[in-house]
């Protein structure tokens, strides 16, 4: 038996409690388990015990042994000498305070359903991709909702992480920060390194400078990309390389490498080329973007910004010097919802906590829940057992379920691995 399932046991009560006894045989009752401590020290503080006719309150420490007490150098540590109980699993050893006074004691390990320890033995043996999909069925609606709600807030938690190191690295500057992780989404997965390093490489407020010209903007961009260091034969390319000669003199710019941007198994329109032009023609259509984001109240105008195209050369190209077939390339629907989801919205999350307003905060959930869900293999999996998936809201829940707790075998830790434990 794991000393997690153990803490499990002890913290939702999963044993009979009738007519319990400490190992002295002292008559006990469970007023209150305590709260679970997750770090050093007893593992769970401010419990509640009657023992005979007196109450006492204070820590309790759970091990599967007594003997682990003298394992885990306890009787070394005055944080544990007035524990007011030890719950244990097999009562091997009697333990005593630096008073010589007998530590209270119960011994449980005939008190668990071992229904309840199959199942949970169950789950950690189970060969698919979630533990409780054979049972998932099983729990009620509201209980998965509720979990769902907790789970997307965790989920916005964590990837505010990210953003909130990447402010302190640019000195609190929010637009310069949006900027750069807005870039890093444009690459999606294959590309988003490099096109973070682009970002990274080219400050946002030298591209304002030459906003009222897409094709300076261009010029950066794709000079800094490392693109523009060859013989072309078009003329739009050799304008570009013109203008970024001019503009790298004046801004003492050091492109990236152009090895680094990946075209292999893309499709043509996710090229990093496209890509780029799109970008640019987003820095050329707005002003302050996430000053602009921040003012916005109605969630389809955001999407709205987010619809730009390429300039005329990239309608009919997708790399310099090769025609392809006339094109309108416009940001598709997917690659929008992508972009609100990973940045748009954490960014609104992570500004509404710093800046302590629940406008912000609420306006990130809303725009989760306007905006379609996504559509990878985890969310099939998850569509196959029966969960919705509609929202954005519905798929990163279950996208942090799945990563965080399904992949890691936490279900002890999941409101719905709890229920289903309970149900024996």
């Amino acid at each position: 038996m794991s000393e997690d399932f153990f803490h499990h046991i002890w913290k939702y009560r999963l044993f009979n409690q009738l007519e319990l006894k400490t190992t002295e045989g002292e008559q006990i009752e469970i007023l209150k388990p305590g709260n679970h401590n997750y770090d050093s020290g007893p593992d769970f503080f401010n419990g509640k015990i009657k023992i005979d006719s007196t109450v006492w309150a204070g820590n309790i420490e759970v091990h599967i042994n007594s003997s682990d007490w003298k394992k885990h150098l306890h009787q070394h540590d005055k944080a544990y000498d007035n524990i007011i109980l030890h719950v244990v699993n097999n009562a091997d050893v009697v333990l005593y305070r630096s008073s010589g006074e007998v530590i209270p004691t119960i011994e449980i390990k005939d008190r668990i359903h071992e229904r309840l320890y199959l199942k949970y033995l169950d789950f950690n043996s189970c060969d698919g991709s979630i533990p409780c999909e054979k049972q998932i069925i099983k729990v009620p609606s509201f209980i998965i909702n509720s979990t769902l709600d907790k789970l997307l807030l965790e989920r916005l938690e964590r990837k505010s992480l990210e953003i909130i190191n990447s402010l302190a690295l640019n000195n609190n500057n929010w637009e310069e920060t949006f900027y750069q992780q807005l870039a890093r989404n444009f690459g999606f997965k294959t590309n988003a390194e490099p096109f973070e390093l682009l970002a990274k490489s080219l400050p946002s407020i030298f591209l304002r400078k030459h906003k009222s010209s897409l094709l300076q903007l261009e010029a950066m961009l794709y000079g800094q990309s490392g693109m523009l260091f060859e013989h072309f034969d078009d003329k739009y390319p050799q304008q570009l390389q013109n203008e970024y000669a001019f503009l790298k003199q004046k801004f003492k710019l050091q492109p990236i490498e152009k090895h680094l941007w990946k075209y292999l198994r893309l499709r043509p329109i996710n090229f990093p080329t496209i890509r780029i032009a799109q970008f640019a023609n987003l820095i050329f259509s707005s002003d302050h973007l996430f000053s602009e984001i921040l003012e916005i109240e109605d969630a389809s105008l955001i999407k709205k910004i987010m619809n730009v195209s390429v300039s005329e050369y990239w309608e009919t190209h997708f790399v310099f010097d090769k025609t392809s077939i006339k094109k309108t390339k416009h940001l598709g629907d997917e690659a929008i919802n992508n972009i609100i989801v990973n940045t748009v919205v954490p960014f609104l999350f992570v500004y509404g906590k710093q800046k302590n307003n629940e406008l912000y905060i609420n306006k990130a959930i809303s725009l989760l829940e306007t905006t379609a869900g996504e559509g990878n293999t985890i969310i099939q999996k998850w569509s196959s057992l029966g969960l919705s998936t509609k929202t954005a809201a519905e798929t990163q829940a279950l996208l942090q379920l799945k990563n965080e707790y399904c992949s890691h075998k936490k279900c002890l830790s999941c409101s719905i691995g709890n229920y289903l434990l309970k149900k024996v």
